[in-house]
């Protein structure tokens, strides 16, 4: 695995598709999402604050991302993850924005809204062959998806 440093435009673009639609539902959050938060694991927590910091950083900070020839297919894949997850975003948008909204599944995808981006910055990792990626994903995974199947365990 080599790791060249540099900035990454495909981690940006990564990220500018990830943050977007985040900035678009602080506005627009589920009715009674407030009442949820107070109930987060402290654990799961940290692990998605401390994955959301090294996600950020390392998808900008190494060019592996950037497009090469080698593994394409791998990056089309993270790619097509990201358009999946753009789209369970406009269907929250278009619902009535409740809590059962934004927790419902999405093409079978479970609390889609944590999972979609995760798996695809795995993949992006993967792409790269780029291990900081890859276990800052895991990392944040746990925390993020670990936090969104508990709030949906209550909605539910």
């Amino acid at each position: 695995m080599n790791f060249n440093f540099g900035f990454s435009y495909v981690g940006f673009i990564f990220l500018l598709m990830l943050i977007v639609p985040n900035l678009i539902w602080s506005k627009n959050k589920p009715e009674d999402y407030e009442k949820y938060v107070k109930n987060e694991n402290k654990l799961l927590l940290l692990f998605e604050r401390v994955g959301e910091v090294l996600v950020t950083c390392t998808a900008l900070i190494f060019k592996d991302f950037n497009i090469h020839t080698d593994r394409i297919i791998v990056l089309i894949f993270a790619f097509y993850l990201m358009i999946l997850y753009e789209c369970y975003w406009i269907r929250y948008f278009k619902s009535e924005k409740k809590m059962k909204d934004f927790y419902s599944d999405f093409l079978g995808i479970p609390v889609s809204g944590a999972t979609l981006p995760v798996l695809s910055f795995f993949m992006l990792g993967v792409y790269g062959e780029n291990i900081y990626l890859i276990i800052s994903t895991i990392i944040l995974g746990i925390g993020h998806i670990g936090i969104h199947l508990n709030h949906k365990r209550e909605v539910y």
